[in-house]
């Protein structure tokens, strides 16, 4: 596996860094193709990460996780994607945790966040998305009714990753009819025990996809949820999980700035020792130019990923930072992702190289968690003061 393009600033968390490319390391190309062509999931990875107490880094140490700020958390998914491993299998539980900790009562945190970090039980499962409502979260149908101390849970999510891999799931339903007048109210956000839940009311079903995603759509049929797994207020869901999805959006550009690394690194080298009538072809600027400019935005990615990551520790509104974040990071990680595809040209295309693979897992960035154009609207109204567009 070739080296990455170096991160902009080893200081910055610099032994973390070296710990993660260490932990990689054991987890060759060999590795991720095998899974990829069977469609599994990385279970032994997810293990030695949750061991090293990565996946517990945003958990306070008072319970029992690493007390870390989120940039930690970026600087750890980015050395995973830039090492050519794949940090979907398990983002999910530095940004999902989000919700529980800034929201949860206390017992919450005192029952669930102990376990979590020490691996006993995984939070994996983020359930919003459905597919009458797509981005659309306010127009979700999938209805909690109160029944003495539980919540009966009926309707149906999509797009839900790692359902199959994770104990808990943390799930945005709707408790009151959908006001017009008040359309960020009536959802509420639950933390559900998949162990107890499978078989009980919740069906899962995989989504076979492009990439090795494990994702899945999920049915709840009167499941039964303890109404002490409701997290806040009822009603008060939707504002809950939105910071959360503003640290998704920060992580998932810096796993971006990483697979950018990734392309860059691997075709700098190829670049360097590919021979093409007599010379390497690293040595013509047909081929020079575009890696350049690859690495030249995968530097501006990474400084607005660090700029929005800094602003939302803050407690700040790092709503447009977080969006832009994501999208200059994905913009950048797609445009080295081809330009390494070209540099290798037939070779590109075999699945030893491992481009293929990671060109397929970067091009989902485009669209999830957000798509570029729901990004741009968004910054066109809210920023940019433009008529709201839908």
């Amino acid at each position: 596996m070739s080296g990455a393009a170096p991160s902009t600033d080893d200081a910055d968390f610099g032994e973390i860094r070296a710990g993660v490319r260490a932990l990689c390391q054991a987890f060759p190309g060999e590795y991720w193709r095998g899974l990829d062509r069977d469609g599994a999931y990385p279970t032994a990875f997810v293990q030695a990460l949750t061991e090293a107490g990565y996946l517990a880094a945003l958990i306070p140490e008072a319970y029992g996780g690493g007390g870390l700020p989120l940039q930690a958390a970026a600087a750890i998914l980015e050395e995973i994607q830039a090492a050519g491993a794949n940090g979907s299998a398990c983002h999910a539980q530095m940004y999902v945790m989000n919700t529980l900790l800034r929201h949860g009562s206390e017992a919450q945190k005192a029952r669930w966040l102990p376990q979590i970090a020490s691996g006993a039980l995984r939070l994996q499962a983020f359930a919003v998305t459905e597919p009458a409502s797509g981005t659309d979260t306010l127009a979700l149908r999938t209805t909690a009714v109160r029944d003495g101390d539980a919540y009966r849970i009926n309707g149906q999510k999509i797009w839900t990753s790692r359902a199959e891999h994770s104990d808990l799931m943390l799930l945005l339903a709707r408790t009151a009819p959908r006001d017009p007048a008040a359309r960020a109210e009536g959802l509420s956000v639950f933390l559900v025990d998949m162990r107890e839940a499978v078989g009980q009311g919740l069906t899962i079903r995989p989504i076979r996809t492009m990439m090795n995603h494990a994702t899945t759509e999920v049915f709840f049929d009167d499941l039964a949820v303890p109404a002490e797994n409701r997290i806040g207020e009822e009603g008060k869901g939707f504002r809950y999980i939105l910071s959360g999805m503003n640290a998704e959006r920060i992580l998932i550009g810096a796993e971006c700035v990483g697979d950018a690394r990734w392309f860059i690194g691997k075709a700098t080298a190829y670049a360097r020792e590919r021979q093409v009538f007599g010379r390497p072809i690293g040595q013509n600027q047909g081929v020079q130019f575009p890696i350049a400019r690859a690495y030249a935005q995968m530097r501006a990615a990474d400084l607005m990923v660090r700029h929005a990551a800094g602003l939302y520790q803050t407690g700040a509104n790092a709503g447009a930072e977080a969006n832009m974040a994501k999208m200059l990071a994905a913009d950048a990680s797609w445009a080295a992702a081809d330009m390494c595809l070209q540099t290798h040209g037939g070779f590109g295309f075999a699945a030893d190289y491992d481009v293929e693979r990671k060109f397929r897992e970067t091009r989902l960035y485009q669209v999830a968690p957000v798509s570029t154009n729901l990004i741009l609207s968004y910054l066109a109204e809210h920023v940019l003061g433009l008529p709201r567009s839908y």
